[in-house]
């Protein structure tokens, strides 16, 4: 009975702090959930079933390649998707770099604070809940822009940072990438209660126990999604141990070892970074020295500057959006990738005119002519014609090929 009471105590204390943190941003935010501000949103309606009953938004910028990118969206708490775009700066990105924008949506009806619920288990488990209709709107947006399925990324701050972890264990299989930006592991909570004790306590396991969460959460075997994580030193909201409890989780499931292979700092802020055996980076982390909980953003109009500060959005000197761009593998511009397109049409066009231009299986003399003349019986065996030695020499002329 006693331990009864003190679980009672603890989790008024809980809640009482989480209602201090939404009331103070509530307070200093009259834009976040303010029909004023800026959208370039546009809401997509009948995409699905949709059983977690959320809103569909999306941004298509006018310029975009063939076969696009496509980046998820997941706003925070007490945030709307277009107050969110706004203050990260993603549609500015998608410009610039040639993506199309998914924001799912929470409604006051689902969560009067308007956080994703991923801490209820009907909402995070594969086919269940907002998940499932997250996963339906991906599947639209696929169809509708006809997006390049091997580069769709999910990112999210705080409660959508902790969904955005939902969706890469839920579905691993459609995720190229994601990024968790004041977020939680999988998992890490599946009640209220147990919500709260993960946001300002903490949770640690194992980093094995941590990555079977992850691999019984589908069927798939891999490969697995990128992995960005952000998180600041002084975040009393969701505390900065959850960092490395999503790195273990990830690191874990990847079969990476515990320790980083890099470090350095990327404007002001310590960075590490994990590799696979080619030397890719599978996994970062971004810890920013002394931030609150939020995302970190650069204001200004440098070229890697995106956004417009508020609650939850922190101008400290780094834009957290651009950088997850770059570490995707986003941050070709429209020219650069239609140069490299015309260029690799060059190549293509060369090929197949010089392919074409070979001499064709009956085209190659087989045998001498008087031996062509012999009767059948008489005839030599024909020499195996080396197709592929004729192709490479051709390929070698024409200088397509060293």
């Amino acid at each position: 009975m006693q331990r009864l009471g003190q679980m009672i105590r603890q989790l008024a204390q809980y809640r009482r702090q989480w209602e201090t943190v939404m009331n103070a941003s509530n307070a200093a935010s009259p834009i976040m959930g303010s029909p004023s501000v800026p959208t370039r949103l546009n809401e997509v309606t009948e995409f699905g079933s949709n059983p977690g009953n959320l809103r569909m938004l999306a941004y298509v910028p006018e310029s975009l390649p063939p076969s696009p990118a496509l980046v998820v969206v997941l706003h925070g708490c007490t945030q709307t998707a277009a107050g969110y775009d706004h203050g990260s700066g993603w549609s500015a990105l998608a410009d610039r770099y040639g993506f199309v924008l998914l924001y799912p949506e929470q409604q006051e009806s689902n969560n009067p604070k308007r956080c994703f619920n991923w801490f209820q288990l009907g909402d995070i488990e594969r086919d269940r809940g907002e998940a499932h209709s997250i996963r339906q709107m991906v599947e639209h947006a696929v169809e509708q822009y006809a997006v390049d399925r091997s580069r769709i990324f999910v990112t999210g701050l705080s409660a959508g940072g902790a969904m955005t972890s939902t969706m890469l264990a839920a579905y691993p299989e459609v995720f190229a990438g994601g990024a968790i930006i004041a977020g939680l592991p999988y998992r890490s909570a599946t009640s209220i209660p147990e919500a709260f004790e993960c946001m300002f306590q903490g949770q640690t396991r194992s980093a094995e126990e941590w990555g079977a969460l992850v691999r019984t959460a589908s069927p798939h075997t891999g490969p697995w999604p990128k992995i960005s994580v952000w998180h600041g030193s002084a975040d009393a909201t969701v505390k900065p141990m959850n960092a490395g409890e999503i790195i273990k989780q990830w690191t874990n499931v990847h079969g990476l070892r515990t320790e980083a292979n890099r470090s350095d700092v990327v404007d002001g802020y310590p960075r590490r970074a994990w590799t696979n055996d080619a030397g890719e980076e599978i996994i970062e982390e971004y810890v920013i020295t002394g931030m609150a909980h939020g995302t970190p953003l650069a204001v200004g109009n440098d070229e890697h500057n995106y956004g417009t500060a508020g609650p939850f959005l922190l101008d400290v000197g780094i834009s957290s959006s651009y950088r997850i761009v770059k570490f995707w593998g986003l941050t070709e511009s429209l020219e650069e990738t239609a140069s490299r397109r015309v260029s690799n049409d060059a190549v293509a066009r060369d090929t197949a005119a010089t392919v074409h231009a070979l001499p064709s299986v009956t085209e190659v003399p087989d045998m001498a002519d008087a031996a062509r003349d012999a009767p059948w019986r008489e005839r030599p065996a024909p020499s195996p014609l080396d197709i592929g030695s004729v192709i490479t020499k051709a390929l070698r002329s024409a200088g397509l090929m060293k």
